[in-house]
């Protein structure tokens, strides 16, 4: 393909129309037709195109380019058009972790006002995106939910969309604008590192938490608490073989369709204006095609998203994963523009791309037509966003006070309540009476990075300590409050304890914090909880079997084999990542005043629970999808079996 004068020749509009008609017949058979909530308004698209048509392509190709806040400078915003920002994780104002909400404002502001002093005919403002997973996660001071593995557990997507609501206003008085949530994974394998990123292997699970979540990020587009709504990460992600991350889905197009695609429908009815492309690839296995990595797919970015769902939001890259396609490096690939990606986030060699895409235009590996598309999809979602009217940093918005408000912190308190699966309640320990001391055993009932997991001020969540989370309560500092401090002793891994003191011991097992890659459990090691945290055995077998009861929390970012835990424990509870809302946890735990319960247990599994080593698919399942005691029930758990570890798993096929 040529480009002359920035059109493009007849017979590259006769070769992209001829790779839709090979790929649309098989899009027609499988995928439904316009899932996307609403029609094209002919007056913003009267300026959406009035806009674009009087741009330059170095604007344009500025428009297209997403950076990193550690890379690039307000003057190079206006210098270069920029069309996005980002912070990942672990990004702040002068990469202080502490920083001010004033701090990020200011910083939202003059990127902002750069944006709108270039010389371009129209100021195109920039938008400025954030990982806000689980609250405002980036940021000092903010109240961070339960993790959408809790969240599923919950099984209430009303609770989803006010979480949604409230995630929005803290984002919004930061000054920025676009959160990159929800995930919406449907995790059939997890040993992915990225599994509490997904409310449930249940697509219709996802599906309904996708509608509700992006509901109440985005509210009323463009009204001061509105956030745009991230889907993510499209398509497949929660499908990877043996749950490697950034790994190969293996699985037929009609699954991808009905199983991973399934949040999507639910995002793209309540209206969310960008998606984000996966690290993942796609073979089907009905055909033996591979497809390679998503963000080179146009068939399913292009046909399927954007023409057969009806899509016309922005479609955004992940961090460098242009760079995974072949042909390609970080900065340089026509082959992702041409699949359909409209934004991409190049953190660090922003300037490299601008350059090279240009060529790419100029030399017509990328024709005209597919970049006016792009830059028409980034500018109609900013005017949707309400950002060409004012600054969000100094336009209306919520102040400090919503990223820990009382009231948000209640929002996330009941969350904490809501999300705990109650999987042992031998001879009804719970609740535990407000009589007599209780000893808290496990060095995660003292660690708001344990209670938090990944994605937590840093991206891995494991470079912060308990002192990094202000306005926070740990399970120990819950219990303290709830009982009074002389009421609660702590010993970290139960060593120098008479247990006969105490009317009750609580121990916390717990993960260590991590996010993608370095959560990953590798094919095949060990599902079980202990094979990768023996001292928390060693701290339960301290103390349990003493005539003492024993309740068990246990912190963790998917379903793990705990057996010999839940053993030694009268009480067992799946607690998954609760974030900073420790009061949550000890709602559930202590009675009343007048010694009965103050609330149920609610929470329902949302994946299946394995016995040992390996996946409950491959293994055995101790506790089906959908199991979760309440306080009335009378169910007595017998010993469960405790087998060696045992590292010769059965193949997985997922």
């Amino acid at each position: 393909m040529t480009v002359l004068s920035g059109r493009v020749r007849p017979t590259a509009f006769l070769y992209l129309a001829a790779i839709f008609v090979a790929s649309s017949a098989t899009a027609a058979e499988i995928w439904p037709k316009a899932a996307a909530s609403s029609a094209p308004n002919p007056a913003l698209e009267a300026r959406v195109h009035s806009i674009v048509s009087g741009m330059t392509l170095e604007e344009k190709i500025g428009q297209m380019t997403q950076a990193d806040i550690r890379s690039i400078t307000p003057d190079d915003v206006q210098r270069y058009y920029i069309g996005s920002i980002l912070n990942g994780g672990g990004a702040w104002p002068s990469m202080n972790m502490h920083a001010s909400v004033d701090d990020w404002l200011k910083l939202s502001d003059a990127f902002y006002r750069a944006s709108m002093s270039t010389d371009m005919k129209v100021k195109v403002p920039v938008i400025w995106g954030t990982d806000a997973v689980h609250g405002h996660n980036n940021v000092y001071g903010a109240t961070l939910f339960p993790h959408n593995i809790g969240l599923g557990a919950a099984h209430d997507p009303l609770l989803v969309q006010r979480i949604g609501r409230a995630t929005a206003a803290e984002v919004r008085a930061t000054g920025i604008s676009w959160a990159f949530a929800p995930t919406l994974a449907v995790v059939q394998n997890p040993r992915w590192g990225r599994t509490y990123e997904s409310y449930s292997s249940n697509p219709a699970l996802v599906r309904s938490y996708g509608e509700a979540m992006v509901k109440g990020l985005q509210g009323k587009l463009g009204s001061p608490t509105s956030v745009l709504a991230t889907a993510k990460h499209y398509l497949g992600d929660g499908g990877t073989f043996h749950g490697k991350d950034q790994g190969e889905t293996r699985t037929t197009e009609a699954n991808l369709e009905r199983t991973h695609a399934a949040g999507y429908y639910g995002a793209l009815k309540s209206g969310v204006q960008t998606v984000m492309v996966s690290y993942s690839s796609f073979t089907d296995t009905s055909t033996g095609k591979s497809w390679g990595k998503m963000h080179g797919n146009r068939h399913l970015i292009t046909d399927v998203l954007k023409r057969r769902l009806g899509f016309n939001g922005l479609v955004v890259s992940d961090w460098n994963a242009v760079g995974q396609v072949p042909d390609c490096t970080n900065w340089h690939c026509p082959q992702a523009i041409n699949a359909g990606i409209d934004l991409v986030m190049v953190p660090d060699d922003w300037k490299k791309f601008i350059a090279a895409t240009i060529d790419d235009v100029r030399a017509g590996r990328i024709p005209m037509s597919r970049i006016d598309d792009a830059v028409s999809r980034i500018v109609r979602v900013k005017l949707k966003a309400g950002l060409f009217s004012a600054s969000p940093a100094t336009g209306p918005h919520p102040n400090a006070s919503a990223l820990h408000s009382p009231a948000v912190r209640e929002l996330a308190r009941q969350a904490v309540r809501e999300s705990l699966v109650l999987l042992k309640n031998n001879s009804n320990v719970l609740p535990l009476r407000r009589t007599g001391k209780i000893l808290v055993v496990g060095r995660g009932a003292d660690s708001l990075p344990m209670q938090a997991g990944g994605w937590s001020l840093t991206w891995q969540g494991d470079q912060t300590t308990t002192a990094d989370y202000p306005y926070a309560d740990t399970l120990l500092s819950a219990l303290r409050k709830s009982l009074g401090p002389n009421r609660v002793d702590y010993s970290p891994d139960g060593s120098g304890v008479d247990v006969h003191n105490y009317s009750a011991v609580v121990m916390v097992a717990a993960e260590k914090p991590y996010a993608e890659g370095a959560g990953d459990i590798s094919f095949p090691a060990s599902m079980r909880h202990t094979s990768r945290y023996p001292q928390d055995l060693e701290a339960l077998e301290k103390v349990s079997g003493k005539g003492v009861p024993v309740v068990t929390l246990l912190y963790s970012g998917r379903p793990v084999a705990a057996n010999d835990l839940i053993n030694r424990s009268d009480a067992f509870i799946a607690a998954w990542l609760p974030g900073t809302e420790g009061m949550g946890l000890a709602d559930m735990l202590i009675a009343g005043a007048d010694g009965r319960a103050r609330f149920n247990f609610t929470g329902r599994l949302s994946f299946d629970w394995p016995a040992a080593d390996c996946l409950p698919k491959s293994g055995a399942i101790q506790f089906h999808r959908g199991y979760g005691l309440s306080l009335a029930s009378r169910t007595t758990l017998s010993h469960l079996p405790e087998t060696a570890p045992v590292m010769a798993c059965p193949a997985e096929s997922r």
